[in-house]
């Protein structure tokens, strides 16, 4: 039942980002161009989900079990590092320079963009280099 429920989450999360135009990276640059031609229908896309996120963490802080019966498990950590303003740094200029973040990225790619091919192979190459180098500091 859970991979039935997670392939449902999935499919309902990827058929939004097509219908929002978020897997669009033409639509996406434009809402990035605030001093240009700016596209602040995004924007619109962008509250409702995190209306819905807010919501779902307010009903999930008070369960300790998902309606699947899983564990929930919830950040616990709001400090803000180094790392972590450096990470949404470079996740906030690949966002800019491709237009694709990485759910959108997989959608597209699913929905045909060729531009996409190139993002998902570089984020690819991306996580495995991160990996090598945590494995690196772990034995330090």
């Amino acid at each position: 039942m859970t991979i039935v429920m997670a392939l449902l989450a999935g499919l309902l999360f990827g058929v939004g980002l097509l219908i929002s135009g978020m897997a669009n990276p033409a639509k996406v640059s434009a809402f990035l161009d605030v001093a240009g031609r700016w596209d602040p229908s995004l924007i619109f896309v962008m509250v409702g989900a995190i209306s819905v996120a807010t919501l779902a963490f307010y009903v999930a802080k008070r369960r300790r079990r998902s309606l699947l019966g899983l564990p929930l498990q919830l950040p616990v950590s709001a400090m803000v590092t180094l790392r972590l303003v450096l990470g949404s740094a470079a996740f906030g200029v690949g966002w800019g320079l491709a237009g694709f973040c990485p759910g959108p990225a997989l959608v597209a790619l699913g929905a045909g963009y060729g531009k996409a091919l190139g993002f998902v192979a570089a984020m690819l190459a991306g996580m495995v280099v991160f990996e090598f180098i945590e494995r690196l500091r772990a034995k330090c």
